[in-house]
């Protein structure tokens, strides 16, 4: 219960503050617990990091990969895909990550994050091979690149709004930059 409670105070700090944010001290705050109490639970801030990852990215992952299952042609599939993960981009979890991913993190953690990421790239490339891409691993990846380009865009608080955003990335995913 402890450990589900520190993480959870991790992912309040990283919404809120982004990785500074995310100390041991302000840990031990938020969970009641004696600072040394956290380093029984973990030994760096880069355990914690890679800890939120196993645990909340499968999560993440598996929203994704249920919208994508209920969706029945490969386009609708695609749309699927985009649409969650920028519907999740509000979620705690999303912000989490999000804000892991742009912290320094050493070898192991990020190589988590990039192990995740593979694996959400992978579920949208049967859908891209079934549309006819000779090159769907490379068109999946370049997806998500323009997934990415989104969520940075809502979470910047841009002018648009986030279903906007939505509506134009799945609009030019699908239809490309003709619009």
């Amino acid at each position: 219960m402890q450990r589900g409670a520190l993480l959870d105070a991790a992912r309040s700090l990283l919404s809120e503050g982004g990785t500074e944010a995310l100390t041991f001290p302000a840990l031990a705050e938020r969970t009641g617990l004696a600072r040394s109490s956290v380093y029984e639970y973990f030994r760096s801030r880069a355990a914690v990091v890679e800890e939120l990852c196993a645990v909340d990215f499968p999560v993440w992952a598996a929203e994704v990969e249920a919208a994508m299952a209920r969706a029945a042609a490969p386009e609708r599939k695609v749309e699927a895909y985009v649409r969650k993960q920028l519907e999740l981009v509000g979620d705690r979890r999303h912000r989490a990550v999000v804000a892991i991913s742009a912290s320094e993190l050493d070898a192991g953690a990020r190589e988590k994050i990039r192990a995740a990421h593979g694996g959400l790239i992978a579920m949208i490339v049967e859908a891209l091979a079934d549309l006819g891409h000779a090159e769907p691993r490379l068109a999946a990846m370049l997806l998500q690149g323009s997934v990415d380009a989104a969520v940075r865009r809502i979470e910047l608080g841009a002018a648009e709004e986030p279903d906007v955003v939505a509506d134009t990335a799945v609009a030019m995913i699908l239809r490309g930059v003709r619009g």
